[in-house]
């Protein structure tokens, strides 16, 4: 059993999915004293996304290739890779890396120094840290977002978006099983059952760069976010979370 697992959702990633697996196993070989495993989740990608992870995964055992059915979105293939995960804890990064591998030791050092079971990277607690910035317009939407969040959801977190984020295993088991939003708003939707099953979360700054090529529509997609807010609550209310939605191996 590894004692870390990477989650990586990937949608028509081929062009940089080789430099990315190629910087975490360089890290992970050279830093990381324990074993682990990198799970990339092909969200049904129309390109070669999955033939270089098995390309890979020839020279490299500790790579495993799941595939959603079909082009499900970035909660599903979040949820699938976690949920496949063997590791003791379990990171879900984004194929871009914009939080550099290397932050993951400021994750693993807030969640021993705070006794947490999920540490999250935040590009809003020092936004020294971030080399090269999103347009401007996607940052005011993201602060809009995170104002509404807090008003709506009640999490206190400043940024709950950023792509970094390690969970203990108890966690995952717990928590992702009732996960139902399958596209962007669910990072909100896995903090609140965090909250509201009572698994301690720590906010981190981390370095981040905007890489080009995200699949965010920003109308479509920034609409549905909101409503996804609306969603975890009414979700709550109903009591669809009081029992996995999906089981866990």
């Amino acid at each position: 059993m590894p004692f870390l697992s990477i989650v990586i959702p990937a949608y028509n990633e081929e062009a940089r999915l080789p430099a990315t697996l190629r910087t975490l196993l360089d890290y992970l070989d050279r830093a990381w004293p324990r074993q682990f495993e990198i799970l990339v989740v092909d969200d049904g990608s129309s390109d070669g996304t999955a033939a270089c992870v098995k390309e890979a995964a020839r020279a490299r055992p500790e790579l495993r290739l799941l595939r959603n059915p079909g082009n499900r979105g970035k909660g599903y293939s979040v949820r699938h890779g976690m949920l496949k995960a063997r590791g003791q804890w379990v990171l879900f990064t984004d194929a871009d890396l914009s939080a550099p591998i290397e932050e993951i030791e400021k994750l693993w050092e807030a969640v021993q120094r705070e006794d947490a079971a999920i540490a999250i990277g935040s590009r809003a607690l020092d936004r020294s840290l971030i080399g090269v910035h999103q347009p401007w317009w996607r940052e005011w939407a993201g602060r809009i977002f995170n104002f509404f969040m807090r008003v709506l959801v009640g999490l206190p977190f400043r940024d709950t978006q950023c792509g970094f984020k390690l969970f203990r295993r108890d966690a995952v088991q717990a928590i992702f099983p009732r996960q139902r939003i399958e596209r962007f708003g669910f990072d909100v939707e896995v903090l609140y059952l965090a909250r509201k099953l009572g698994f301690k979360t720590v906010e981190v700054p981390v370095r981040w760069n905007h890489a080009e090529g995200t699949r965010v529509s920003m109308l479509r997609d920034s609409l549905d976010m909101f409503l996804d807010l609306l969603r975890v609550r009414w979700n709550w209310h109903r009591g669809l979370y009081r029992r996995p939605a999906v089981m866990a191996d």
